[in-house]
C-alpha cells in the first residue's frame, strides 16, 4: 500500500507568510525611501562640491594671474634695472681707462721734466745755477707727481664702485632670473586642466618647502635689491663727475706749469744769448786790446833797443875821452854832458824797461781775462745748447712721439725749435 511522504522541517503558518510578504514590502518601502534621501543628498552635496571646486579652482587661477602680475612687474623692474647698471658699469669704466691713458700721459710729461733736469745737470762751473728753470722744472715734478696721486685714487675708488656695482648687479641678475623662472613655473600652473596628461598625486603637496619665505620678506628682498642697484648707480655717477673734473683740473693745472716752465727756459735762453752777446763783444775787444799792448810792447822794446844804442854811444864817448894825453883829460862841458847824457839814457831805459814790464803784466793779464772770457762763452754756450736739447725734448708734449723729428742746424749743431708752440691737452 502506497504511503505520503512528507517533507521534513518547520512548517509556517498562513499568518507567518502573510507577514513576511508584509514585512518584505515594508523593507523595500524603507529601503527606496533611504535610497531616494541618500540620492538627493548626494545630489545636493556634488552641486555644492562643484561648485565649491569650481570657485576654488577659479580663485586659485585668479590668484596666480595676480601673482603672475606682481612676479612679472617686478622682473620687468629689475630688468630695466639691470639695463641701467650695465650702462653705468660701460660708463664708468671708459671714465675710469680715461684717468688710466691721463696718468699714462703724465708718465711722458714726467719722462721730458726729468730728461730736462738730467741735461741741465750737465752745465758746467758758474753755470751750474739754481735758476728759475731749474725750479719750475723741480715745481713742474712735484705737479706731476700730485696730479698722478689724485688720479690714480680716482683709479682706485673707480676700481672699488665697479666691484660694487658689479656685485649690485649680480644679486639684481640672480633676483631676475629666479623671477623668470617663477614666471615660467607658474605660467605652466595656469595650464594644468583635469585633461592635462601631466598631472598625478604628489607625495604630501602641501607641505612647507625647506627655505620658504613670506610674502612681506620676497617684497623687501627684491626691493632692497634693487635700492642698492639704484645707490650705487648715483654713486656712481658722482663718483663719473669726480673723475672727469679732476682729470681736468690735473690737465689744466699741468698745463699752466708747463706753460711757466716753457716760459722761464725761454727767458733763460734770451738772458744766456744776452750774456753770450755780451761775451763776444768782450772778448772782441779784448783781443784789440790785446793786439794794441802786444803793439805798444814792441814799439817799447824798439825804443828801449833805440835808447840802448844811444847808451852804448855815450859810454864809447866817454871811454874814448879817458885816453885824451895829459892835461887835456879835464872835465869839460863836454864831459859833463856825456855824463848827464848817460845818466838820463840809464833812467829813461830803466822807465822803458819797467813800463815794459808793466805792459807784458798787463798783456799776461789780458790773456788771462780772455781765456776766462773765452771758456765762460765756452760754458754758456754749452748752457744754451743744452736749453736748445730741453726745448727740443718738450717738443714730445706737443708733437706725438713717433712723429717727433728735430730740426737740426748744420751749422750750430742746434736744434731750430718753434718759438710760439702752443701746449696740448694730455
Amino acid at each position: 500500500m502506497a504511503s505520503l511522504s512528507v517533507k521534513p522541517g518547520q512548517r509556517f503558518t498562513l499568518p507567518d507568510w502573510q507577514n513576511n510578504s508584509l514585512l518584505i514590502s515594508a523593507n523595500a518601502e524603507q529601503q527606496r525611501y533611504n535610497s531616494h534621501h541618500i540620492r538627493q543628498e548626494g545630489r545636493v552635496l556634488r552641486n555644492e562640491t562643484g561648485n565649491q571646486a569650481k570657485w576654488d579652482e577659479h580663485n586659485s587661477r585668479t590668484r596666480l594671474k595676480d601673482r603672475i602680475t606682481s612676479v612679472d612687474r617686478w622682473r620687468e623692474t629689475l630688468a630695466k634695472c639691470l639695463a641701467d647698471i650695465d650702462l653705468e658699469i660701460d660708463a664708468l669704466t671708459k671714465v675710469k681707462e680715461a684717468a688710466e691713458n691721463a696718468i699714462q700721459a703724465k708718465n711722458l710729461c714726467l719722462d721730458v721734466a726729468i730728461e730736462c733736469l738730467t741735461f741741465r745737470e750737465s752745465r758746467r762751473d758758474i753755470d751750474v745755477v739754481r735758476d728759475p728753470v731749474e725750479e719750475e722744472l723741480l715745481k713742474e715734478l712735484k705737479v706731476i707727481e700730485k696730479t698722478k696721486k689724485e688720479l690714480q685714487q680716482r683709479v682706485d675708488d673707480a676700481f672699488k664702485q665697479l666691484c660694487l656695482l658689479k656685485e649690485a648687479r649680480q644679486q639684481l641678475s640672480c633676483d631676475h632670473r629666479h623671477k623668470v623662472e617663477t614666471l615660467e613655473l607658474d605660467r605652466q600652473c595656469m595650464s594644468f586642466n583635469p585633461t592635462s596628461g601631466n598631472i598625478s598625486f604628489k607625495v604630501n603637496p602641501t607641505r612647507i618647502p625647506d627655505g620658504s619665505t613670506a610674502l612681506r620678506e620676497w617684497e623687501l628682498n627684491s626691493q632692497c635689491n634693487k635700492e642698492r642697484a639704484e645707490a650705487e648707480m648715483k654713486a656712481s655717477v658722482d663718483l663719473r663727475g669726480a673723475i672727469t673734473l679732476s682729470i681736468a683740473q690735473t690737465n689744466n693745472e699741468l698745463d699752466a706749469q708747463r706753460i711757466a716752465t716753457e716760459f722761464a727756459l725761454r727767458k733763460r735762453m734770451r738772458d744766456m744769448e744776452g750774456a753770450l752777446s755780451e761775451l763776444r763783444w768782450q772778448e772782441q775787444n779784448t783781443l784789440e786790446e790785446i793786439d794794441e799792448m802786444e803793439e805798444e810792447i814792441r814799439q817799447l822794446e824798439e825804443d828801449i833797443r833805440k835808447r840802448t844804442l844811444d847808451l852804448k854811444v855815450a859810454h864809447t864817448r866817454l871811454e874814448t875821452r879817458t885816453y885824451r894825453p895829459h892835461l887835456d883829460l879835464c872835465r869839460d862841458q863836454a864831459q859833463y854832458g856825456l855824463t848827464d847824457e848817460v845818466q838820463q839814457l840809464e833812467g829813461i831805459i830803466r822807465a822803458l824797461q819797467q813800463k815794459r814790464t808793466q805792459s807784458q803784466d798787463a798783456l799776461d793779464a789780458l790773456y788771462r781775462q780772455l781765456h776766462r772770457i773765452q771758456t765762460d762763452i765756452g760754458y754758456k754756450t754749452s748752457s744754451l745748447q743744452l736749453d736748445n736739447k730741453c726745448m727740443d725734448t718738450r717738443r714730445k708734449l706737443v708733437i706725438p712721439v713717433e712723429k717727433f723729428d728735430p730740426e737740426v742746424d748744420a751749422v750750430n749743431r742746434t736744434r731750430n725749435l718753434p718759438r710760439n708752440s702752443q701746449l696740448e691737452l694730455a
